[in-house]
């Protein structure tokens, strides 16, 4: 990104944007600061922030480098500020093409799915600029809205649904705004679009497939009587699939569909029973509403076996340190050796415990 000649020049302009000088006299070190973190882990964290400024620094960092490395850090403080409040909620983000026009019928769609999901609480985070972007903010209403815009040499602006909303964030770099984009949400929406939206729909498939990402719902989206996934679809399992390139588990990631209900349904019957997962030392431990009986816990040892490295999978109490986090302490929980590697597996696994609750 940094290569290409406007950008560093760009760069090497804006290195003297903002002023230097102390600190003002009297105020707190760095090191008091920094106790006054609300835990070890915290200060630990901040430390190694640090550590790593000073690691530039001995080494001679080049001052474009120092410069990327200044606005990222600053764009993601930026976001996560305006995040932070909305933590506790649920939220979807919908990615599409900024050059759909408000009478597209994947306009509808995205707007027609974005008030469903409003409508039943979730939050909808979109890039906030014009096309999908813009229907998706247009069904939520500005109040369930959250944006994270580009700039753009052309200037690309927030659109009219959130312009100027204190839950609009303004980024410079694609990678910090995909982040925000993914790191953020507990479900997700990919209508047709160009390079930019599959660039963003593979971003996240390939976090699903490694475990970068936490387990979530993404429904491909397409307008009534659409193609344009399917003939992704069709690719996938003539050209990709039959050269070993992905693993047949791996689709069940996504789910196709040109009907707004049924993303809707995907979307909210993912979190029916499951709730979350965290590796505790070598365990994974999946959070659920309603716990397996006996019976129900036998048949996901004999379907997911495949994908247990030693053990069974079984029905534990919140583990040390789950407990000293307090986090949600009050849910059942499975706990299992999972391989690391068969994440599609995983996400079948996941199904399964939602269909307990079905049953």
């Amino acid at each position: 990104m940094t290569g290409s000649s406007f950008e560093r020049e760009a760069l090497e302009r804006a290195v003297d944007d903002s002023p230097e000088g102390p600190s003002p006299a009297g105020g707190p070190t760095l090191d008091e600061r920094i106790a006054l973190a609300r835990t070890p882990s915290e200060r630990r964290l901040y430390r190694s922030m640090l550590d790593t400024v000073s690691t530039l620094l001995e080494r001679g960092t080049d001052v474009i480098d120092l410069k990327v490395a200044d606005t990222a850090l600053a764009e993601m403080a930026e976001a996560f500020g305006v995040f932070q409040p909305l933590r506790k909620r649920m939220k979807v983000t919908i990615f599409g093409s900024a050059r759909t026009e408000p009478d597209h019928p994947a306009y509808r769609q995205a707007r027609t799915l974005a008030a469903a999901m409003s409508g039943a609480g979730w939050m909808v985070v979109t890039g906030a600029g014009p096309g999908i972007m813009a229907a998706g903010m247009e069904g939520a209403g500005r109040d369930q809205s959250v944006g994270v815009n580009i700039r753009l040499p052309h200037e690309q602006g927030a659109n009219r649904f959130i312009a100027q909303d204190p839950k609009l964030v303004e980024m410079r770099y694609f990678f910090t705004r995909k982040l925000m984009l993914l790191k953020e949400s507990d479900g997700f929406i990919v209508l047709p679009g160009g390079f930019g939206t599959l660039d963003e729909g593979f971003e996240l498939l390939t976090l699903l497939q490694t475990g970068k990402a936490e387990p979530a719902p993404l429904v491909l989206l397409d307008v009534p009587g659409g193609t344009f996934w399917k003939g992704w679809s069709r690719f996938l399992a003539e050209e990709v699939e039959p050269r070993g390139l992905v693993s047949d588990h791996d689709r069940s990631f996504f789910t196709i569909t040109d009907d707004v209900s049924m993303a809707t349904a995907e979307l909210l019957g993912f979190y029916r029973n499951y709730r979350s997962c965290r590796w505790v030392g070598d365990l994974l431990v999946l959070r659920m509403a309603v716990a397996p009986d006996s019976a129900q816990l036998a048949d996901l040892n004999r379907r997911f076996v495949d994908i247990v490295t030693s053990g069974v999978i079984r029905t534990v109490d919140p583990l040390p340190p789950e407990r000293a986090d307090g986090d949600v302490v009050d849910l059942p929980r499975l706990a299992l050796r999972f391989d690391k590697f068969h994440y599609g597996r995983l996400r079948q696994l996941i199904d399964a415990v939602n269909e307990i609750v079905d049953a």
